[in-house]
């Protein structure tokens, strides 16, 4: 059996199903979210699974029909050789029960379903419509997430009627162009309520959830009508036999949507004359002609709806124009952050994306190379040498002696700046609508208050407080902040909306064909300063060896000279007060003389103390020796030959008068074992 039928009949099976499903989705949707537009789709889900359910009905049939039919053909190849059915009527009668049956509901039942669905429709709108007016719409509930469900389903019912009415350039497969019209209506729904939900999730725009809630309704009312009508023109439409009978159900309204392939044919005409063969009548060619003005216009609806999303970098912000106005109804700048946005398609909002968040740098002074080698390779940057293809001069004051100046000797300098100054935007709103063209007006600032520091700055400053009017030199930070701290006061009172994020003097040079002199002139003055450097650095340290700190110096050197005045005014109690504070500050010192005093009083501690326990010693002895004068005498010979025998080795000779051996015993432990004894404890160790 061939799949003529089969194919559609699966078709329709599962657009069935889905249909159903997606009438389930978006029941429980629109009652869980209180949108009354979902659940009005959800209706018109049901009616496109009504029409799916009769073509799946219609194609069994055919199915069954052209089964019956095969069999048919079989037994009339072999009708010479059977002998049980000889009638033909008979057979007729038998054999093409599923052919009369797909007759009788192509007759009756289609129609009869199509006055039910018609009528379906129209009591839905009708129900829906006054439940509209109603208002018994309530609090809604994430219409964003409902957006999802809905532009998912709106994608899957697209796929099915595009293929759907692919199928129904077959004459046979005629039938299924109802539910791809059908199916396609639902998608667009969808779709169109998808992006709606979106618009209330962002902006609040509720009233077009009204405004879509009645487009539907109207829809579903229309279509019941077009149905009613359709029926009824059938019963006067002459039928022919083998020629398609166009459903009741099938709409035209949403065929001309659905099916805009007639344009196409005149063109195909001239192509098939062309090629000399039927290039019209190739699959590719047929599917083309279905689906090429619904994907144009798709395609064309989809990239203009495309202007509705704005997408912001990470280092970016955005300002929105709703009619050429950044302002809301609230005076709020519509200002957005990094992220996808929603908006109101072209021209109604536009969007203007500003990199906030990143460091731009402009150049004061100096023009850049053109050529990409050359910034890529950059070379070392000289006082002898040019740095880049254009450097602009400053005037810069200088310090003459009368003695070094000539006669008509101007006190200025020529020096050569090259200053790159880098900044972000901190308010977009005044960066875009203060200025018309804000880096310019930065770059006029900056060439204005470099010119004006230059002026009254100088080349190498002498003393530590000119620090900040120093260009080049140990000053050259200070004299960076100072320009940088001006800058962005100009910059803000103009409402320019920048930060000044960082700003280089270190390409502030003298010009080249004098480089040589203005490095004679830096190393002298910086030889003086480091002499003096020198001086003081070796100060600090006499007097942090000496003291402990350079302010404790200082704080004894002020009392020291405190107490030398109230001595001469000869004031008794404040020579002792200045004396005694005087006193404290030298035993809170550090250095060397911490060291000394501390050694002093050591050493005075320990004269005084070996003296005192000495006469202790003395009177204790003294009192031993009244006591018991024999024994402290005895006890103190013993003590004295211990003291002086003490490294020498002692013998105790123990003899009996009339003994004549002698017994040595040693005292004192061997440091290294002899030889003998050794070998005696080996001997023992072996006899054991």
């Amino acid at each position: 059996m061939t799949d003529s039928s089969k194919r559609p009949e699966h078709v329709s099976l599962v657009s069935l199903i889905l249909s159903v499903i997606f009438f389930g989705i978006t029941f429980f949707l629109g009652r869980w979210s209180g949108i009354f537009a979902i659940s009005a789709v959800s209706w018109f889900y049901l009616s496109v699974a009504l029409i799916w359910f009769v073509l799946s009905i219609q194609f069994h049939q055919r199915s069954l029909a052209e089964r019956e039919k095969l069999d048919m053909s079989l037994l009339t190849r072999d009708e010479k050789d059977s002998t049980i059915f000889q009638a033909k009527s008979e057979r007729a009668t038998l054999f093409f029960v599923a052919q009369r049956r797909l007759e009788v509901i192509e007759k009756w039942f289609i129609p009869i379903f199509s006055a039910f669905i018609a009528l379906y429709q129209i009591i839905v709108g009708l129900f829906l419509l006054n439940a509209l007016r109603s208002g018994i719409e309530g609090q809604l509930k994430q219409p964003l997430l409902c957006a999802i469900f809905m532009m998912a389903m709106a994608f899957v019912s697209f796929l099915l009627s595009r293929y759907a009415t692919g199928m129904s350039a077959q004459m046979q497969w005629k039938p299924l162009r109802a539910g791809g019209s059908s199916m396609l209506g639902a998608a667009l729904l969808s779709f169109a309520l998808a992006v709606i939900l979106a618009l209330v999730h962002l902006f609040g725009f509720e009233f077009l959830l009204k405004i879509m809630g009645a487009v539907i309704l109207a829809l579903l009312i229309i279509l019941g009508t077009e149905t009613a009508l359709n029926l009824v023109l059938d019963i006067y439409r002459p039928r022919l036999k083998g020629q398609y009978n166009r459903s009741a159900f099938d709409s035209r309204l949403l065929g001309v949507i659905n099916e805009p392939g007639g344009i196409l044919r005149s063109a195909a005409d001239a192509i098939d004359y062309q090629f000399g063969f039927k290039v019209s009548q190739t699959w590719f060619y047929k599917l083309l002609e279905q689906a090429i003005v619904p994907l144009v216009l798709f395609g064309v609806v989809t990239l203009y709806l495309l202007s509705c999303v704005v997408v912001v970098g990470p280092d970016e912000e955005a300002i929105i124009e709703h009619f050429g106005n950044p302002v809301s109804d609230t005076n709020d700048i519509r200002l957005i952050g990094p992220g996808l946005t929603l908006k109101w398609p072209w021209p109604i909002e536009i969007a203007y994306k500003y990199p906030t968040q990143r460091i731009s740098e402009i150049g004061i002074g100096y023009v850049v190379e053109d050529d990409p080698e050359a910034r890529e390779k950059p070379k070392p940057k000289l006082w002898g040498s040019k740095h880049y293809k254009e450097e602009y001069h400053l005037l810069v004051a200088s310090e003459q002696s009368n003695t070094a100046s000539g006669a008509g000797t101007v006190p200025v300098s020529l020096v050569i700046a090259a200053v790159p100054v880098q900044y972000r935007i901190k308010d977009l709103y005044s960066y875009i609508y203060n200025h018309n063209e804000p880096e310019k007006v930065l770059e006029s600032i900056c060439y204005r208050e470099l010119t004006k520091f230059a002026s009254s700055a100088k080349i190498e400053v002498e003393n530590e407080s000119d620090t900040e009017q120093s260009l080049i030199g140990a000053g050259r930070a200070d004299a960076a902040q100072t320009l940088t701290d001006r800058i962005q006061a100009a910059a803000d009172e103009v409402g320019l909306g920048i930060e000044i994020v960082f700003l280089g003097l270190q390409g502030v040079h003298p010009p080249v064909e004098v480089a040589a002199d203005y490095q004679k002139v830096i190393g002298a003055v910086q030889q003086k300063q480091k002499l003096i450097l020198d001086a003081q650095a070796k100060r600090n340290k006499i007097l942090s060896t000496r003291v402990g700190s350079v302010d404790k110096a200082e704080d004894l050197y002020e009392l020291a000279l405190k107490y030398e005045q109230v001595q001469d005014v000869n004031s008794p109690e404040d020579i002792e007060k200045y004396g005694r504070q005087l006193d404290e500050a030298f035993e809170q010192a550090k250095g060397e003389i911490f060291k000394t005093l501390r050694e002093s009083r050591t050493y005075a501690f320990e004269k005084a103390t070996l003296a005192e326990a000495t006469g202790q010693r003395f009177a204790g002895q003294l009192k031993a020796f009244r006591e018991a004068p024999e024994i402290y005498i005895r006890e103190q010979w013993l003590a004295m030959h211990e003291e002086a025998l003490k490294n020498i080795r002692k013998y105790v000779v123990v003899a009996d008068q009339n003994d004549t051996q002698i017994t040595i015993i040693d005292l004192t432990q061997s440091q290294t074992p002899g030889i003998y004894q050794g070998l005696g404890d080996f001997e023992e160790s072996s006899e054991k």
